[in-house]
């Protein structure tokens, strides 16, 4: 059936910010979509809130809306572009919901616009828990015993009957939010309010637990003509219990018999056509018990998911981009697969010869109050994947590909020192992020496989995969470099043992072990991901390496540049590094070289097979990278745009005489290096905060002494102000010291005076070597101290002078003159009464870079990209101008609703997962704007409660008349009170927790406060307060921890939503 020809525009709505549980993988799933639309001749329309992502590049759709993903937002959007049809399975839950909430509220019939992709009643009923079971009941299949709640009252009737424990899943949320397992009433009760809260339709699915079974996925495409495949099955190798986005995940699946295969296949294809989803890829999870082989349905979703974009990278079929084809009428046949160079048609199941496996990756160092165990509620920020001939390489190559300093299946305790028994059976019992490495420990202090089963309900086939492993590592612990012959060798790499792994079990360098395998021609073969298990020839060139065997690579003579991706998401190092290494990759095509492109995050753009000449999903190791310039010999290597993963190979790269393109490696050591650092300062004569560096803690004690507090201290070298503090005393400081870092010669930690009041400016510039631009300035919100990243910022500055940004863009020119920038650097500054302070320099690119892009209309990363390979900025006819009269304003998302006992304070540890932008012709409407787009609800009028520190009462005579103005009466803790009083206004006296009831807690738990202004100082008086920022949190009150972000509120409340204005990208910039 060729395309449908009664519609031309189609509006895609985007997934918003990145937040746990819906990640970059929807930038992948909607860029797909918007180029193949594009390509077929539709007007394409997006709406999407977050910069960061190539989705948002003008280049990718005709009309490119930055803006909230709000129904009514969305509905301007309709009523200006007039679209034919939405496609909403391509931005997860939250385009799913906005489409059924435009649906619910007249929107689409009110503006004849069609849903293509998924139809209303398809979504309600694979979202809507009881429509979903009775749909499986009705084609004979099981689904767990379990019932339905809409009140407290349900919930608890359903529990009677069902027993603990039992699962609690919300309808329509994402990533198991507001679900959990319960094991006795009290947790029951507990789960089951916050899940209604979250759920949209406040629903709540009760099922029995399935604890201990075990879990797989299908990924299914079904067209028009009722036409299905399977693209992908998935086995999580932890048992139900854990969401599977926190499980390792295997594919293809190992243990199935090929007769429990058909079966699964046989009820994916039913159940979609029971649902009616008529066109597109669907997500279909089953648990099967591993006694008898009972299966039970779990749940489908009816869009791309994350499992989608981990099946598309697994198995090279872009599920995406087909399932964007088949919505406007394409079949499954008459679509060509462009991995075999359309040698077979998308109908074609794909088959794989190697087995991928995903390990998620957590981030709960940020936040110590929230309990590391893991659950049905997702809790992972990012993932890598990797590939191999068998299961034991693919694995080991991911655990290397982790960031984590692992080398393989390292062991968590020193050789001689194994925790206690009771430890590992806690561990292995209630699964935690490092579960598989406890289960590694079991096995080497001599555990039997059938006592682990019994604990993890790991299926046996994986243990014991994992049991040769360490068989294995005893042998080498035992043996010294000569024994190691070719054949042993060649035999360990193909079971993933990495040359730094077999390195330190023999204690050998790993120069040393590398020199050694390659005198016994021990190479790595590189093979092709085709669909087709080498059944066809493929064109595409996307590869993984493995050991034996023919190799696949052919690199050609052509002259060629490698850029070096940013490996997994993680707080501190987002979707934004993927953003600059795509357009490093494009922007090398677009000057005649071949680009080549490592990484091993498969929800990113950056490993989609189309996005680079050639791709080889790989961990970013120096072993790997080496192995690769080895075989490609490419004329550069691109470093500076994948965050510190690419950065941490500077050295070793630079010592194996590597070309690294742009900013000598030197000139990132002269910033990074503290003593360095400071010579470059006295050399340009700028202002730093007072600050030391300390190798030991007797130093660290005496220098903050000498420095005065309130002191930032932090590691050094370090991304995300990761074990970043502001202390306020000599006893803050020692708890820092004996709890969060260890300070040795090697790992120093830096002291800096904290500049309170200052304002915090970021400057990102782009220089050829010889001319140098300021890309742009950006002010934040909140003062100094609160971590950039977390920060809201404005662009342009919204309250600095001309004067003191001409003194920081000469500051920043003779910086990147002394340092002979090539590319991007970016410099955060801090205004203090007019005088600018430098707090720190990364010749590299930044979080901002994305932002800034999309605000002047040209990518920087393009741009630095191309002077790294010697095109001036003026060939480039470089410009960073804005447009005319408006403002951009970048908003932190946090994901503090994730974890319920945790502080939503801002502080110097960034926090944040994602960001929004909002754009408007005054700082008032961007600024709100970007509220809106961060999910923040910021009531109008109301009741404000105010309780700031003694240093910021001085603020308050200004802003108390202001809030007065915009409709707010005042209730405030004692101490602020009295302040507001000799200040000559009205307002109401509320008692902190800690002086009796009703309190302030009470207040906002009965809903009488409408806006939280609370800032506070010193460890004691934070968390005395911090149950008041978790109860706005929790009743979705909108509360700043800033003043200066309380100004911010000010602007917002004066402009009007009604009056909002909504312009495209194309518009902004033409």
């Amino acid at each position: 059936m060729p395309k449908r020809k009664d519609i031309s525009s189609i509006l895609i709505i985007g997934a918003g910010p990145i937040i746990i549980g819906q990640a970059c993988e929807f930038d992948y799933s909607g860029a797909q979509a918007c180029k193949a639309l594009k390509e077929e001749g539709f007007r394409v329309i997006l709406v999407n809130s977050n910069p960061a992502t190539i989705m948002t590049d003008p280049l990718m759709a005709d009309a490119t809306y930055i803006e909230p993903i709000h129904w009514k937002s969305v509905e301007k959007i309709i009523e200006k572009e007039k679209p034919d049809a939405i496609l909403p399975t391509m931005g997860g839950q939250t385009a799913l919901n906005t489409a059924l909430t435009l649906d619910k509220e007249g929107v689409l019939k009110r503006h004849d616009v069609v849903l293509i992709g998924a139809n209303r009643t398809a979504i309600d009923k694979a979202e809507d828990r009881q429509l979903f079971d009775e749909t499986m009941k009705a084609i004979n299949l099981e689904t767990p015993a379990s019932g339905i709640a809409h009140s407290m009252q349900d919930a608890l009737k359903v529990q009677k009957r069902i027993g603990f424990p039992c699962i609690i899943r919300p309808s329509f949320t994402m990533g198991g939010t507001g679900g959990g397992i319960a094991y006795n009433i009290s947790e029951f009760k507990s789960i089951c309010e916050k899940g209604m809260e979250l759920s949209p339709t406040n629903e709540l699915l009760i099922d029995e637990s399935l604890i201990g079974w075990k879990e797989f996925e299908m990924e299914v495409v079904r067209d028009c003509e009722d036409n299905c495949i399977i693209v992908c099955s998935i086995e999580n190798l932890d048992p139900m219990g854990i969401h599977t986005g926190d499980s390792t995940t295997i594919a293809p699946a190992q243990t199935l018999t090929d007769k429990e295969y058909q079966l699964m296949r046989n009820a994916s294809f039913k159940i979609l056509r029971e649902i009616g989803v008529d066109t597109g890829g669907s997500n279909v999870q089953f648990a099967v018990n591993p006694e008898d082989g009972k299966m039970v349905v779990i749940e489908m979703n009816p869009r791309v998911s994350r499992s989608s974009a981990l099946a598309s990278k697994a198995t090279g079929f872009p599920i995406a981009k087909v399932a964007a084809l088949l919505s406007v009428g394409y079949t499954l046949d008459e679509l060509k697969n462009d991995i075999t160079g359309g040698l077979t048609p998308a109908s074609f199941e794909p088959s794989i010869d190697y087995i991928v496996t995903k390990i998620p990756k957590f981030a709960f160092e940020k936040f110590p109050q929230a309990s590391p165990k893991l659950t049905t509620q997702m809790k992972s920020v990012g993932e890598v994947m990797s590939m191999g001939s068998n299961f034991q390489e693919s694995f080991q190559k991911a655990l290397c590909s982790m960031e984590e300093d692992l080398n393989g299946l390292n062991s968590l305790f020193e050789k001689s020192t194994f925790p206690h028994d009771d430890e590992i059976t806690s561990e292995l019992t209630i699964p935690g992020p490092k579960r598989i490495f406890y289960v590694a420990d079991a096995i080497r202090k001599g555990w039997s496989i059938e006592k682990i089963y019994f604990l993890t309900k790991i299926d046996y086939w994986f243990l014991d995969q994992i049991k040769e492993l360490i068989d294995i590592e005893e042998k080498l612990y035992n043996s010294n470099i000569e024994e190691l012959d070719k054949d042993y060798l060649q035999e360990i790499k193909e079971k993933g043992f990495s040359d730094s792994r077999i390195a330190e079990m023999i204690g050998v360098p790993e120069d040393e072990l590398r020199d050694h395998r390659k005198k016994l021609n021990v190479y790595p073969i590189y093979r092709r991901v085709d669909t087709c298990a080498a059944e066809f020839e493929t064109s595409t060139c996307y590869m993984y390496s493995s050991y034996g065997g023919k190799c696949e690579s052919n690199p050609t003579t052509k002259k060629k540049i490698l850029v070096i991706g940013s490996g997994p998401n993680r707080i501190g190092q987002g979707i934004e590094f993927d953003y600059c290494c795509v357009h490093a990759s494009l922007a090398m095509q677009e000057e005649g070289y071949e680009s080549i492109m490592v990484n091993c995050n498969p929800e990113t753009v950056s490993t989609d097979y189309d996005v680079s000449n050639r791709l080889y999903f790989e961990p970013i190791t120096s072993e790997k990278i080496l192995d690769i310039i080895d075989i490609e010999n490419p004329e550069g290597v691109i470093i500076q745009f994948g965050g510190q993963t690419p950065l941490k190979l500077a050295d070793v790269l630079s010592d194996k005489g590597v070309n690294i393109l742009g900013t000598n490696v030197d000139a990132i050591d002269r910033s990074e290096d503290r003593e360095r650092f400071q010579e470059l300062v006295n050399k340009l004569n700028l202002k730093q905060p007072t600050n030391g560096t300390a190798k030991n803690q007797r130093e660290a004690l005496k220098k903050a002494e000498k420095i005065g507090f309130p002191i930032v201290v932090r590691p050094s070298y370090v991304l995300g102000g990761r074990a970043m503090q502001l202390v306020n005393n000599i006893k803050e400081l020692e708890k820092y010291l004996n709890e969060a870092v260890e300070v040795s010669n090697s790992k120093p930690i830096l002291l800096d005076s904290y500049l309170t009041d200052a304002i915090e400016v970021d400057v990102d510039v782009v220089s050829d070597g010889i001319n140098i631009e300021i890309g742009g300035i950006l002010q934040h919100i909140e003062q100094a101290g609160i971590h950039s990243g977390d920060s809201a910022c404005s662009l342009p500055p919204y309250s600095l002078s001309k004067k003191v940004q001409n003194k920081m863009k000469e500051q920043a020119i003779d910086i990147a003159n002394e340092l002979k920038i090539i590319g991007l650097m970016n410099i955060q500054f801090a205004i203090k009464n007019d005088e600018v302070y430098i707090i720190e320099v990364n010749p590299r690119a930044s979080r901002t870079v994305p932002f800034i892009s999309k605000a002047i209309g040209t990518s920087l990363a393009k741009v630095a990209s191309k002077a790294m390979i010697g095109k001036s900025l003026k060939d480039q006819q470089f410009s960073s101008e804005l447009p005319n009269g408006l403002s951009f304003v970048k908003e932190a998302v946090m994901p503090f609703d994730k974890f319920p006992h945790v502080d939503p304070i801002l502080g110097p540890e960034m926090k944040s997962t994602g960001e929004v932008m909002g754009i408007g012709p005054n700082f008032g409407e961007a600024y709100a704007k970007a509220q809106k787009g961060a999910n923040k609800s910021l009531r109008r009028w109301g009741v404000v409660f105010i309780s700031v520190k003694s240093s910021d009462k001085k603020y308050l005579d200004e802003f108390v008349p202001e809030i007065i103005n915009a409709g707010f009466k005042i209730v405030a803790t004692l101490g602020t009170a009295n302040y507001i009083n000799r200040l000559g206004y009205q307002v109401e006296t509320v008692n902190k927790v800690s002086e009796g009831r009703p309190h302030i807690v009470d207040s906002l738990l009965n809903n009488e406060i409408d806006l939280v202004i609370n800032t506070t100082e010193g460890s004691r008086s934070i968390k005395d307060s911090a149950s008041i920022r978790q109860s706005a949190l929790r009743n979705k009150i909108f509360c700043t921890t800033t003043m200066f972000g309380a100004f911010a509120i000010i602007d917002a409340l004066k402009s009007k939503e009604e009056n909002w204005t909504f312009d495209t990208l194309q518009e902004i910039n033409t």
